[in-house]
């Protein structure tokens, strides 16, 4: 465990790092911006300015170079068909509603241990008494869907958690805010340490000292009982107008995928998961639940996934969050083709998916799509209401389920 005097040194070196960019050998220090070095305060203004000026740039130069090619062609009307289903939900039902705090029966020790002789329980699968896919045939379906929706708070936690089937041995796993430090409200009477944001992390070019910071994040995560810390954010500096680009780390995919890798294993070294979001084309604050990003296929690969796909095969997160925005007209969380078939398909990710927080999506529509879980809250009654008019299958719903259980598994 690290003491504060050994944070702060850490907080100058991020902050004070001044090393030329002198690599030639292809690495992460070879590719020249001309802000690299952490200007404080207005400084900082200038870095993504310029950031967003280049980037700018560069997608002018792919849209010009992209006429009449379908892989480089900016999509027109990609005449969508939604499958049938559920009349969508009401967008006023999908803003800020809480998870429910589930009441459960008092029972002495005696009486929990002498119930887990015959229900289905989590820790026969962690001392190897049956594996996990016999477990979750063992739960009922209803105990899978609950399992895809988040949970009530518990401790100094204030994002809510994931997964609280007691009766089944699954504990509640609390999530925390990032990204530039741990988020705890005041009122908790907790410090943390408040670490450079990813813009000035990316201007050391430094990787390993990224890393340093991320596993001394990671412990702070871990001594206040919480499981998964939502962040890295690697989005990319499209727009200098974007509010949130002081959480994402460049304009250049090479650098925040480099960066973001190097965040996710320090803070995983501590058995505490990483959220890399918002997968993906999340660009911009205004309008960001309902606004579509069109992109063509050259500039989705090269640009906005390479950062996702540098950190899921060199640093194996145990969850990616799926952004808010719509993708060439399809909700990034109802994305198919992103979530199972790039995602799982091609980068071979082993983790969970969960939403972004309350996102305009149909919860049962997520699920099919391979988003695992919907924060904060699910919507149970909707996904058993698809369930039972055929529109989802127990095996998708399972599947979801089994990864969600997998990632709590990994935790300490």
């Amino acid at each position: 465990m690290k003491t504060v005097q050994e944070r702060i040194t850490l907080l100058g070196k991020a902050l004070f790092r001044r090393d030329d960019i002198c690599s030639s050998e292809g690495s992460i220090s070879s590719f020249p911006i001309l802000f690299h070095t952490p200007f404080l305060v207005s400084g900082v203004g200038i870095v993504i300015c310029m950031q967003g000026f280049f980037t700018f740039a560069l997608n002018r130069c792919v849209m010009r170079a992209s006429a009449g090619e379908t892989y480089e062609a900016l999509p027109t009307d990609n005449g969508l068909v939604e499958e049938e289903g559920l009349e969508r939900q009401d967008k006023l039902t999908l803003e800020g509603f809480l998870p429910a705090v589930k009441a459960q029966e008092r029972k002495s020790f005696g009486e929990l241990m002498e119930a887990a002789k015959t229900n289905p329980n989590l820790m026969n699968v962690v001392e190897g008494k049956e594996t996990l896919d016999e477990f979750v045939d063992k739960l009922p379906t209803e105990a899978l869907i609950h399992l895809l929706g988040g949970q009530p708070n518990t401790g100094v936690a204030n994002t809510f958690g994931m997964g609280n089937l007691p009766e089944y041995g699954i504990p509640n796993i609390m999530t925390a805010d990032g990204p530039a430090g741990l988020r705890i409200q005041p009122q908790c009477g907790v410090n943390t340490t408040a670490w450079p944001c990813a813009t000035l992390l990316a201007c050391t070019w430094d990787p390993e000292l990224i890393e340093e910071i991320g596993k001394a994040g990671g412990e702070e995560v871990k001594e206040n009982n919480i499981g998964i810390w939502l962040t890295p954010a690697v989005n990319i500096h499209r727009s200098p107008l974007c509010g949130r680009n002081f959480e994402y780390y460049s304009e250049d995919p090479l650098v925040a995928g480099k960066s973001g890798a190097a965040m996710v294993r320090g803070m995983q070294s501590e058995h505490i998961g990483a959220s890399v979001k918002h997968f993906c084309c999340n660009n911009k604050e205004t309008n960001r639940k309902d606004s579509d990003s069109r992109v063509s296929e050259r500039a989705l690969r090269e640009i906005y996934l390479k950062a996702f796909e540098i950190i899921v095969k060199e640093a194996d997160p145990y969850t990616i969050m799926s952004s808010y925005n719509l993708i060439n007209g399809v909700q990034a969380s109802e994305n198919k083709d992103l979530l199972t078939g790039i995602l799982r398909g091609e980068w071979d990710f082993k983790g969970m998916v969960t939403t972004d927080w309350w996102t305009h999506g149909e919860h049962y529509r997520e699920t099919k799509a391979g988003n695992d879980i919907k924060m904060a809250n699910g919507y149970e009654e909707r996904v058993q209401e698809a369930f039972e008019k055929g529109y989802i299958t127990r095996d998708e719903i399972a599947l979801c389920a089994k990864r969600i259980l997998t990632m709590i598994l990994r935790m300490d």
